[in-house]
């Protein structure tokens, strides 16, 4: 695509990112040998709000790690080679803490109904914050999101539905719950969503909330939905169940493998990266061994008769839930697995995804049931990347943005816009320039963007020269720049059919716009590939408009600066174009025969300026 368009500075800041990073600091303390984690702590009261308590809070569990490093660390770099270790220790350690919490839960339960609890690394969150709820799956411990915790408690308030073991309240009164708990909140903060989180099981329990509640401002994340659970692995071990004595034995560690992840795949992904296939089986054995000590405490989670009754109610939960979809008008994000062990997800996700009115799906091709504790897996990230947080009833793309981290910069070759693009609207830049952010505008959008053959360079803007005068209301600089090359990488052909096809699936970025900058034809599938040619940036001469304010009232006025910009944006393409036909490297053959008489990490020269 040709990148066109103007960067609008506030006077009071130089032109670099304004915000600071500050990475997301949770209640854990992390040294180069150790890591500790702080225990949560539950109210045993079924009240209408969780308050947490520390009174029983157990010494942390420190494990130790010391390892060496290969000769594979030259080539990669120590941080590098230790990231990858980190990832490979990961899943096993928050399958330990994942254990080693439910079994404190579940030794202070008292059998009674469910209740809510907020985990202790969960808070306090930003001002305004929506509440999620987490309605766990068939282990029903509410520890499903635990490699969240501190990230999901700075955004938002966090109630997780713990089921006690011995618990057998049935399907229909687990949404009466939910439902008399949204109802509370939602007369207590009527402006706020509530984000119904469902892993698994709870998924359905989501669904059915949903469809008896669509005056409520619902937000629902669905994590491998059990609805379809009748196409479910599980159908036979129901059946096998009813007649299995009540005097034989019975465990499920069946339910352990499927729940660790596959140590194969681990360890052939960690080689790749570079770790040595010594260190990395051993270190998966340790943390198998580990994880299998808990077998007793899955027993604990999971007794027989439990097991049962939990099976039953994912056939009821299933067969309600279904009932009740063409009632739910909850926007709804679903995560999908693609090596769900237990149910067909990928494809219950699609189905339910054209079934529900305001429906988005995410797919893991690579993960299985127990997708939101799996390694790699970062919910906040998820959610952000997807455009589902807000924190009233609609998206606000300024004041409901946050910073990346660190990580998630790293990933932001992601398709999603979690760097923080919006939709181009006179609101959404009147909050940038208020908040005194720098604004990377592109006028002509996703038409001038996504050209037809013969467009290529054509600017393409709004008829509108409001961002103009928005650019002086604050004493904003304007510096037009323009950059060629995209007719030297690729093609775009005209595939008619899959064009309408994603234009009327996608988001419309220009809601406010009239004329040919409105047209939104989205084209990427087809673009057809050349031989690499080079890109080319050039920022023209800065406009000031501070002090303008008043004079551009004048909408003429406010105009002639307008088409002096889109004149400047003009005149630094045709410079680019006219000065890359005389670049001597403009053909690869040339940058690689440059390189192998020099060197390969050479910068390769260009035309003089």
């Amino acid at each position: 695509m040709a990148v066109t368009g103007v960067s609008i500075f506030p006077a009071s800041l130089s032109p670099v990112i304004r915000r600071d990073f500050t990475p997301l600091v949770g209640k854990f303390s992390k040294s180069k040998h150790s890591i500790s984690f702080r225990r949560l702590a539950v109210s045993t009261e079924q009240t209408p709000t969780p308050t947490p308590t520390t009174t029983a809070t157990p010494t942390p569990t420190q494990t130790t790690t010391t390892r060496r490093l290969s000769e594979k660390s030259e080539e990669l770099g120590e941080a590098e080679v230790a990231a990858s270790v980190d990832e490979v220790e990961q899943n096993g350690r928050v399958w330990r803490e994942y254990f080693e919490r439910s079994k404190e839960l579940i030794s202070r339960s008292d059998g009674g109904p469910p209740r809510w609890f907020t985990p202790l690394e969960c808070g306090p969150p930003l001002k305004n914050s929506p509440l999620l709820l987490f309605l766990p799956g068939i282990l029903s411990v509410g520890l499903g999101l635990i490699k969240n915790h501190c990230r999901i408690g700075k955004i938002f308030e966090t109630w997780c539905l713990h089921i006690p073991v011995m618990d057998r309240t049935p399907f229909t009164d687990l949404v009466k719950q939910v439902e008399k708990t949204i109802r509370l909140e939602n007369n207590r903060s009527p402006n706020r969503p509530i984000y119904l989180v469902g892993e698994s099981f709870g998924g359905c329990l989501a669904l059915a909330v949903a469809a008896s509640n669509p005056d409520i401002d619902l937000v629902l994340i669905l994590a491998n939905p059990t609805t379809s659970i009748s196409r479910s692995q599980l159908q036979p071990l129901m059946t096998l169940l009813e007649f299995i004595p009540n005097q034989l034995p019975f465990s499920p560690p069946n339910m352990l493998s499927l729940m660790t992840g596959q140590p194969l795949r681990m360890a052939i992904e960690s080689v790749v990266k570079g770790l040595p296939l010594q260190e990395t089986v051993g270190q998966l054995s340790q943390d198998l061994d580990a994880i299998s000590s808990y077998l007793s405490v899955l027993a604990d989670i999971l007794p027989r008769e439990t097991l049962h009754w939990k099976l039953q109610m994912l056939k009821s939960g299933s067969a309600v839930s279904n009932s009740r979809l063409h009632a739910v008008k909850a926007q709804t994000l679903i995560l999908s697995s693609g090596r769900d062990q237990l149910l067909p997800s990928q494809e219950e996700g699609e189905r339910l995804c054209h079934v529900l009115p305001k429906c988005e799906i995410r797919k893991f091709n690579n993960s299985g049931h127990f997708l939101l504790l799996e390694d790699g897996i970062d919910f906040v990230t998820i959610i952000k990347g997807a455009s589902f947080y807000r924190r009233g009833k609609y998206l606000d793309y300024v004041s409901d943005y946050m910073l990346p981290t660190p990580t998630e910069f790293k990933k932001a070759a992601e398709d999603n816009k979690i760097m923080g693009a919006v939709p181009v609207s006179a609101s959404n830049l009147f909050k940038l320039l208020s908040s005194k952010s720098h604004v990377l505008l592109y006028p002509g959008g996703v038409r001038e963007a996504t050209h037809r053959k013969g467009e290529e360079y054509k600017l393409m803007w709004p008829e509108q020269s409001e961002f103009v005068r928005m650019a002086a209301r604050f004493g904003a600089k304007i510096i037009p720049f323009g950059a060629v090359g995209e007719d030297d990488i690729s093609e775009i052909p005209f595939l008619k059919d899959q064009i309408e096809k994603l234009t009327n699936a996608a988001v419309n970025l220009r809601t406010d716009a009239t004329g040919e900058v409105a047209n939104q034809d989205l084209h990427f599938p087809g673009i057809l590939p050349k031989f690499p040619g080079r890109f080319y940036y050039y920022f023209g001469k800065p406009i000031e408009t501070e002090g303008l304010k008043q004079e551009l009232k004048d909408r003429d006025k406010a105009h002639e600066l307008y088409l002096q910009v889109k004149s400047e944006v003009g005149r630094c393409l045709a410079y680019l174009k006219e000065k890359r036909e005389n670049d001597p490297y403009r053909n690869l053959l040339s940058r690689l025969i440059y390189q192998a008489t020099h060197s390969f990490t050479s910068e390769i020269p260009t035309f003089k300026l």
